[in-house]
């Protein structure tokens, strides 16, 4: 459902409707010292925090606020969290946003506000990180992270719930103060007001498809399809990617990921991921195969903006298992072949060549990258062989947790290294002089920064921060929607902690911690566009504002989590604003 904004004046009495929603899991771990008889009657609301996670079964412990104020540049998104919590249930809970305006009498429609019920997941920590999980081992509780766009919203008795509020400024906005009055409505009554002001600087940020920041979060379209109960490539998958692969794409997205072979990273997900390209052994041994899918899905994604890379999952899988449909015999076979092996190279070559022909065709090529995750360096080097001498046009991805990339300089088109690895500022170099593409990674293993559902909501800001302390291009996290079970009800997964293997829900649902990576993508294509200008920028002053943001930016190049994280990032963002001003 999409949330509907009513610009007209404030109604006083709303018309009685069902608030349909689904039902969330039961809480695990319910606050048992929240004494609700302590709240007064009636919905009680206020402007949050959004570094704040607060909890379903608590009293939220704030200072009640019925204002917010931020800035912004013209085209960027900003976020605020508005909470509300009742000892008594309440139905029909309902927003109305009213014109922004300024003092000097400009407008900004109420549309570019957005209000989104938080919806709770069950989480667990983050323990051991990487290995399997046993549940009953694990702290488990709820964790608000789903941003549901209903149209209204039925609270329980005794409950939290807290409202996420995007407001998406115009590119083409005036600068100035603007300021817009959000109408709360409870039980189809109203119920109170919250202001809600944006002071816009002259300062344009550029449309998501022209950032520079390399982000590439990996798409898993199997389990689009298992989740919304559709036959994969369908009419119907098509549309359930739709929503979904539209907020990547808003974010930035750089990559689309594509398989070569069925279960290139074997089954660690819920949804084993299938081959998009079909391979068939003819009668007489000669090789057909079928990019249809391919195609169409490489297609798909490029219509929606994300257009600069292909990332070619995999010539070294995962258990290095291969799979091709035997016309004799009129079976799937599955084979085990090495790099380096003639097994592997009687299977891997008429494939590039025919893939690379395939590729010119189309135009693709110079955009196609083969890429690998994780794989040992003799693996890599036997694969890297084959790969030169049978297509060596093709560039190379790799996620590297072996810190292997010297052995290979002039390969890896794109390298990503896990975190905390240091790229010797040498080769750093070399690698920009050649365009390369250099980025970084967490995963499982990660205890911060990271993005589970139980993660500070800052830490998912702070990797565009760090991305851009530590002199990286861009930022990879290996699943976007590789989807547990039930991903609106239970984050938790059978061998990483909770929230891993995804960062976004159905139906195109983002989430507090998707929102606030959105956030900290903007400041690194912030402070790249002002360390461009202060570089040429000879006014007197300029070289100050330019050591102050490289000072400021330097207490985020760092790999543990500090005291005061949230401290550290209002700061960085005050520095911002401070440069931002003309």
């Amino acid at each position: 459902m999409v949330f509907v904004f009513f610009i007209a004046g404030c109604q006083v009495q709303r018309p009685a409707k069902e608030c349909p929603i689904y039902m969330e899991a039961a809480d695990p771990s319910p606050d048992k010292d929240a004494d609700w008889s302590t709240v007064p009657p009636g919905l009680m609301a206020s402007v949050g925090s959004i570094d704040h996670l607060y909890a379903k079964s608590s009293i939220p412990n704030i200072e009640i606020r019925s204002g917010w104020e931020g800035t912004a540049w013209k085209g960027e998104r900003v976020s605020a969290q508005l909470v509300l919590w009742s000892k008594e249930a309440v139905s029909q809970v309902e927003y109305e946003f009213s014109d922004f305006e300024s003092p000097n009498g400009e407008q900004l429609p109420a549309s570019i506000a957005r209000a989104r019920f938080v919806r709770y997941v069950i989480t667990d920590e983050f323990a051991n990180g990487c290995g399997r999980r046993v549940p009953e081992d694990f702290a488990t509780s709820l964790s608000p992270d789903v941003l549901d766009p209903l149209d209204c919203f039925d609270m329980e008795p005794q409950t939290t719930r807290p409202v996420w509020i995007t407001l998406d400024i115009p590119s083409d906005a005036t600068p100035g103060t603007y300021t817009s009055t959000m109408q709360l409505f409870a039980d189809g009554n109203k119920h109170s007001s919250f202001s809600f002001s944006i002071d816009i600087l002259p300062r344009v940020l550029p449309p998501a498809s022209e950032w520079a920041f390399h982000l590439d979060l990996w798409q898993n379209p199997y389990a689009v399809a298992r989740v919304h109960e559709v036959e994969p490539w369908s009419d119907a998958h098509w549309n359930a990617l739709r929503p979904l692969m539209e907020l990547l794409a808003g974010a930035g997205q750089k990559v689309i990921t594509t398989t070569l072979n069925k279960r290139p990273w074997g089954g660690q997900t819920e949804d084993a991921f299938g081959s998009m390209i079909g391979w068939t052994k003819k009668s007489g041994g000669d090789w057909q195969y079928d990019y249809t899918v391919f195609d169409n899905w490489l297609e798909f994604m490029m219509e929606l903006g994300i257009k600069s890379q292909i990332n070619c999952y995999s010539m070294v899988p995962w258990g290095n298992e291969l799979y091709y449909f035997d016309e004799e015999s009129g079976e799937e076979v599955k084979v085990r072949a090495e790099p380096g092996t003639k097994a592997y190279a009687d299977l891997w070559v008429p494939f590039l060549r025919d893939f690379t022909a395939h590729l010119e065709q189309k135009g693709w090529n110079e955009i196609t990258r083969i890429a690998m995750d994780e794989r040992a360096p003799a693996e890599m080097q036997a694969m890297l062989k084959l790969l030169s001498e049978t297509a060596p046009g093709l560039g190379v991805a790799l996620a590297d947790n072996h810190q292997s990339y010297k052995l290979y300089p002039n390969q890896l088109v794109d390298l990503c290294v896990a975190h905390g690895s240091v790229i010797d500022p040498v080769d750093r170099e070399y690698r920009k002089s050649k365009g390369y593409v250099t980025t970084w990674y967490v995963c499982c293993a990660d205890v911060f920064p990271n993005v589970f559902t139980f993660s500070p909501p800052a830490e998912a800001a702070f990797i565009g921060w760090y991305t851009m302390a530590a002199d990286f291009d861009g930022f990879l996290r290996w699943a976007y929607n590789s989807w547990v079970k039930e991903p609106l009800l239970d984050s938790r997964f059978r061998t990483w902690p909770a929230g891993d293997t995804y960062i976004v829900y159905p139906d195109g649902r983002s989430s507090i911690r998707f929102e606030r990576l959105l956030e900290g993508i903007q400041d690194a294509e912030k402070i790249r566009i002002l360390r461009a200008e202060l570089q040429n920028d000879s006014a007197a002053g300029a070289r100050e504002k330019l050591d102050l943001l490289n000072q400021t930016l330097g207490a985020f190049n760092i790999t543990q989590k500090p005291d005061g994280l949230e401290d550290l990032m209002l700061e960085g963002k005050r520095v911002l604003v401070e440069l931002s001003k003309k």
